[in-house]
């Protein structure tokens, strides 16, 4: 493969150069030129990997495979028990739309044996029909069973009456026989959902954080778990332990898995985080830094020993982070989606994410959760497990999403390629996660064809403009250099470009834009791209694959000054395509056949759902959140009642054809899109608050725990809190017509709890974020006062709070203000497809 340019080629060692500007060109050299290394097979004793209909999943010493093939898949955790049973569908079904394939789930063992012998899977416990629900909606599931599992909850999700009474966490016999117990109970609920069944359930994990070596204990207490596991009919494809924390685990029998949070809640520091370690790449050791394990281990754990027999899995990169007592850090869309990059660039062969779904805890269990009173590390809300998550704790589509699903459906397009690739560094490697000048990248390459990974977004730390940069990449066949023109690479910009990927019969050197997904129009096959911010999107051709490219002429709007929709230049076998102002091209290879490339500003990739809908998978573009849900197409939008839907290819049929409950639809044309105008009648209902008392001073808060640092408030302490009534209307909290509704507090203060009557239904650490309570997640009784009491916040708590957020530094003493309380619809449209369409593609 030769370089884009004779003069690029001449460069491509050259650190600097003249460029245009008047800035020097700073070219990042890579090579990725050795072969990516060869997998090794049978290296993990695992369960029974071929379905009924002889469908297989593998695991080599590089990746999963699905059928024979690389696979690199999305998995996202989800608490069954946290959830309400009525909205598991609805949730299994947005996930789905958000572009994940597997769920995983903790099973609590306290939830589900709370008295010895005495077992419930009921109700929201219902571990079967959960995962029922999973194999309805095409989802894949991996139980972690434990039996500890941490979760944020008391003793680790260990009963009260084991730990009690016997030594845990190691091959007590006595202990033995109850977690044998537990696994029968796990293995009944699953029985005839395992993937040897055909059914979803492709994985078990073991235990947590597991990095105990005293007696009974260490990796023979987890090879025992497995047999246990597999001597209760708990037979999978996958077995697996988390690998951080110096883990330890039985050789060539489980699997360890990886992960990274942006921020360490779970640390003592009163103040801002230094630079975190999960947005430098990793090319070393997969093990990240402080991931919040219970019990700590100074010797060597086994995870490192074994990264040339297992692939690089991940399972708890940080959806967000939990709300916990001392640390309270606020997290942006970017600090989530910046993670992505660097660790599938590092060599991530499947993204976990903890927690994907916020969620409560079961009503009624009102001393579950992690507290140091109970001898944890951290103190945590008693009901709410919110985690800041993509999905809020009431189900709600956060921002975040927008910028993750692109990537999840690359990785559905494209996971294949990636997943056989390699991991290479640059000539020049940052020094660390403090060093926050050195650009930040790597390749992932087979051969003639990778990746090309760049991040330059550290959380809270501000990262410098890169100028005048191009990269040099070298491949096994030759050097790429990329891309013509030197960019400047702003702060905050992190992206996934393509080197040598090809397309059919066609080859693109690279694009200075990130794929996204493939589908199919009546104008050709047609390749999704998202633009980078602030960089002009290009695509280079082996012009030797290439017959012809032209714009298309229902994607093209007047360009400024009368300029081509496309430029197009060749040089050295290679043609340079430029699209202006959002045209999409086509190009036909030499056979004839189309390809058409789109090219997404990032704000509408962000936008974006790819969904089958009315007889093929489509682009919808739009502000409310979309999935889909036996054939309709369902679109929630959170307070705008009015709302647009840009679909790609367009629908045969015009909108009024269509089924949509008191919505009015307007279509017309933008671009190459169909656009739907969507109205429905506003809801808005008014709340009604009563101050009831005034707060009274607090102690100061107190320092102790294993931590030895600030400890949630004693519970008497909540009898100085401030309080209010909120009144709602009985209309308000049925919310008909509407798919949910939030009661929307703005505060400050310290803690925040809400009652319905004496029933406490949710609380809230302040973070100065709203906090939202949806109500349909929790159970209201329109009959009894809603009661809000804030407890205040001491000016001298050793408490971490963003400063943008802290309202200490003019609260005096203390604070407990109640800002307002809202009342918000979440309005639900539901449009039924054409009955004469076309099967889906």
């Amino acid at each position: 493969m030769t370089s884009l340019t004779g003069h690029a080629a001449d460069d491509a060692d050259a650190n600097t150069g003249s460029a245009a500007g008047g800035h020097a060109t700073l070219t990042l050299s890579i090579d990725a030129s050795a072969p990516a290394t060869a997998p090794l097979h049978d290296t993990l004793r695992v369960g029974t990997s071929t379905s009924p209909d002889g469908g297989t999943l593998g695991i080599n010493s590089r990746y999963l495979t699905r059928d024979g093939k690389p696979w690199l898949p999305v998995m996202g955790e989800i608490h069954y028990a946290r959830l309400p049973a009525s909205q598991w569908d609805d949730t299994l079904l947005k996930t789905k739309a958000a572009g994940v394939d597997i769920v995983a789930s903790y099973v609590v063992w306290r939830h589900h044996e709370p008295r010895a012998g005495t077992f419930d899977w009921s109700e929201r416990l219902d571990l079967r029909r959960f995962v029922e629900t999973c194999a309805k909606r095409d989802l894949l599931a991996l139980i972690r069973v434990g039996p500890w599992v941490h979760a944020e909850v008391r003793y680790g999700g260990l009963p009260g009456w084991v730990v009690d009474q016997m030594p845990t966490r190691g091959d007590n016999p006595l202990y033995l026989h109850y977690v044998a117990r537990l696994f029968s109970q796990i293995a009944a609920q699953l029985h005839g959902l395992l993937w040897k069944d055909g059914g979803p359930v492709i994985g078990i994990q073991l235990e947590n954080e597991y990095n105990l070596s005293g007696p009974q204990q260490g990796a023979a207490h987890i090879a025992t778990l497995k047999r246990l596991a597999r001597d209760a009919g708990l037979d999978v494809p996958l077995y697996t332990v988390t690998g951080w924390d110096n883990a330890v685990f039985p050789r060539g029998e489980v699997a360890p898995v990886f992960g990274g949070y942006p921020d360490l809640p779970w640390g003592v520091s009163p103040h801002m985080s230094p630079p975190n370690e999960v947005y430098g790449f990793r090319f070393a050791s997969r093990v990240g830094g402080d991931l919040g394990a219970q019990t700590h281990s100074d010797a060597p754990g086994d995870a490192d020993a074994v990264a040339h027999e297992t692939p690089f899995l991940g399972a708890e990169f940080g959806g967000g982070v939990p709300a916990m007592y001392r640390r309270r850090p606020v997290l942006d869309a970017d600090d989530i989606a910046a993670m992505l990059p660097v660790q599938l660039g590092s060599g991530v062969n499947l993204y976990g994410y903890y927690m994907l779904h916020g969620g409560r805890n079961p009503p009624g269990d009102m001393d579950g959760q992690e507290s140091t009173a109970s001898g944890g590390y951290n103190d945590v809300p008693i009901v709410n497990y919110d985690f800041q998550a993509p999905f809020g704790a009431n189900g709600e589509a956060r921002e975040v999403l927008g910028k993750l699903r692109p990537i999840h459906y690359f990785l559905r397009q494209w996971g294949a390629v990636l997943a056989p690739c390699d991991v290479y560094a640059p000539d020049t490697v940052s020094h660390g996660p403090a060093d926050l000048a050195t650009p930040r990248f790597a390749v992932r390459a087979n051969g003639d064809q990778g990746f090309l990974f760049f991040n330059n977004h550290v959380r809270e730390h501000a990262m410098p403009a890169h100028r005048g940069m191009r990269f040099s990449v070298k491949l096994a066949s030759g050097s790429v250099a990329l891309p013509v023109e030197p960019v400047d690479v702003a702060p905050g910009t992190s992206f996934i470009w393509p080197v040598g990927l090809r397309f059919g019969s066609v080859q693109l050197r690279y694009a200075t834009a990130q794929p996204v997904t493939r589908i199919s129009s009546d104008d050709g096959d047609v390749q999704v791209f998202a633009a980078t911010d602030g960089i002009a999107p290009e695509f280079a051709f082996d012009s030797r694959s290439v017959a012809t490219i032209a714009a298309l002429e229902s994607s093209m709007t007047p360009a400024p000054g009368g300029e081509p929709a496309l430029s197009q230049h060749e040089a050295d076998g290679v043609l340079v395509v430029r699209p202006r102002n959002g045209a999409a091209f086509v190009v036909t290879d030499r056979g004839g056949a189309r390809l058409v490339f789109v090219t997404l500003l990032r704000k509408d990739a962000e936008r974006l759902s790819v969904l089958p809908f009315d007889g093929r998978r489509r682009l919808i573009l739009s502000d409310a959140f979309a999935f889909e849900r036996d054939s309709h197409l369902v679109l929630r939008s959170k307070s705008a009642s009015a709302f647009d839907v840009d679909v790609y290819p367009p629908l045969l049929q015009l909108p009024s054809a269509w089924q949509a409950d008191h919505a009015n639809i307007d279509a017309s044309s933008h671009g190459m899109f169909q656009r739907l105008r969507v109205h429905v009648p506003q809801s808005a209902f008014d709340v009604r608050v009563t101050s009831l008392r005034a707060p009274q001073a607090v102690p100061p808060v107190m320092r102790g725990g294993t931590a030895n640092a600030a400890v949630a408030p004693l519970p008497e302490t909540f009898g100085k809190t401030a309080a209010w009534r909120i009144d709602v209307s009985r209309d308000a909290l049925d919310a008909h017509g509407l798919s949910n509704a939030y009661l929307t507090i703005r505060y400050r203060g310290d803690v925040a709890r809400l009652f319905s009557g004496t029933e406490l239904i949710d609380d809230h650490f302040y973070n100065g974020l709203p906090w939202r309570i949806g109500v349909r997640n929790v159970a209201i009784d329109s009959d009894a006062p809603l009661m809000l009491t804030i407890l205040p916040l001491r000016a001298d708590a050793p408490v971490y709070l963003a400063a943008r957020h802290d309202p200490l530094p003019d609260s005096g003493e203390q604070i407990a203000e109640l800002d307002s309380v809202t009342w918000e619809p979440e309005y639900e449209v539901i449009l039924a497809p054409n009955p004469s369409s076309r099967d889906v593609e």
